[in-house]
């Protein structure tokens, strides 16, 4: 079994929800491997959090790998891996569906760079790796190259799924595994009503999906389980059965979060916070709309396709906040996701390592107290808009 000490010493107290104050020192383990390239090192305050309820501590920000292997070939994802390390990040998220967009010839390859990564670098002790397990309700088109048409949430497939990626990341044992989507349909997600969808004739029941969850981390192939794209309800029906069952409780959510999307804090904002489940808070930056790239000619064009005109006003009016403040767009987005009291960690995630760095600037941003009340202003005058 790979040796899973923690690298990170950690001196303060408690205070808040997840509330730690905590100075950080990231050290050496004895087998430190190749050093990081000397041009990726750059220093940031990356506040360390603790997931859950475990003995993790995560940095604020993390890295979201899901273009490795697609948009980003394998030498600039080295590069944002080091660079990540360098700036304080250690969780790095990912799933065996990814790279995006999923497809067949590439399913796999966003977990084959990191897992690489990490044997060459030497890394195994000293970051977090999360992944997760596709169902059948995963929102990302045709997966069928994935276990087939039979793909649930069953223990045969999970068992599958996470001896897939332990090889494919080259370790024996996985720090946070993800249940990626509900196998049941969820209507509320990105939507502003509830729809009605039938059940299928028959869905794997949640109690069944952590019975399985629970053998693994009894055979030690898995540490933490988590949830992605979950309900207020399916966050509570983990939690109820953990607790009557004696199995093992779910400790993160990862759901979309930003100045764009702030469904989270209707009911699970508090879910999180009460019951000690770390948001894991993924497309900070609105599907690149508050990257502020879509600013020239052509880019414009592309948002006027992909946005709607509602989404594009209400982003003009945060960079124009941003502005007055003196600060970028994006800057301003992933450090007001950052300094929610429900988030764990920001899933940070580029194409190229450029991009990266500037967003990383975010991390040794706070925003004033004036500052969050005008983005509420601007968030109640027309909220999560579509």
């Amino acid at each position: 079994m790979a040796q899973r000490s923690s690298c990170v010493r950690i001196e303060g107290t408690e205070a808040g929800a997840f509330g730690y104050n905590m100075q950080v020192s990231l050290e050496a383990p004895h087998s430190a491997g190749p050093a990081l390239p000397q041009s990726s090192v750059k220093t940031h305050s990356n506040e360390l959090r603790r997931l859950g309820g475990t003995d993790l501590s995560v940095g604020a920000a993390a890295l979201g790998v899901m273009t490795f292997g697609a948009k980003t070939a394998q030498e600039d994802a080295f590069r944002q891996l080091d660079i990540a390390f360098a700036a304080g990040i250690n969780l790095f998220d990912t799933a065996e569906n990814y790279p995006a967009p999923v497809l067949a010839e590439t399913q796999g390859r966003s977990e084959e760079i990191l897992g690489r990564w990490i044997a060459e670098r030497g890394m195994r002790s000293r970051v977090i790796i999360a992944t997760k397990v596709a169902g059948p309700g995963n929102a990302a088109g045709d997966m069928a190259h994935i276990r087939g048409t039979e793909r649930r949430l069953d223990r045969a497939n999970i068992f599958a799924a996470v001896d897939g990626s332990l090889r494919r990341l080259r370790t024996d044992y996985i720090d946070l595994y993800q249940i990626h989507w509900p196998e049941r349909p969820i209507t509320t997600l990105g939507r502003t009503r509830f729809s009605y969808i039938p059940d299928a004739p028959f869905l794997v029941p949640i109690e069944d999906t952590l019975a399985a969850l629970g053998e693994l981390t009894a055979a030690g192939k898995i540490r933490y389980i988590g949830v992605a794209n979950e309900s207020a309800w399916g966050v509570m029906r983990y939690l109820s059965e953990a607790q009557q069952k004696g199995l093992p409780r779910i400790v993160s959510i990862q759901n979309s979060y930003s100045l764009l999307d702030r469904q989270f804090e209707i009911g699970l904002a508090e879910i999180a916070m009460r019951e000690r489940v770390g948001l894991l808070a993924y497309s900070p930056l609105g599907r690149g709309l508050l990257s502020g790239k879509y600013t020239d000619g052509s880019t414009r064009t592309e948002a006027n396709t992909r946005f709607s005109e509602k989404k594009r006003s209400i982003t003009a009016a945060y960079a124009s906040l941003a502005k007055r403040y003196a600060m970028d767009l994006p800057t301003m987005a992933l450090a007001f996701a950052r300094q929610k009291p429900f988030t764990t960690a920001v899933l940070m995630a580029a194409s190229n390592a450029s991009q990266l760095e500037a967003n990383l600037k975010s991390i040794d941003v706070t925003l004033p107290k004036e500052l969050m009340k005008e983005i509420d202003l601007i968030h109640d005058d027309s909220p999560n808009p579509r």
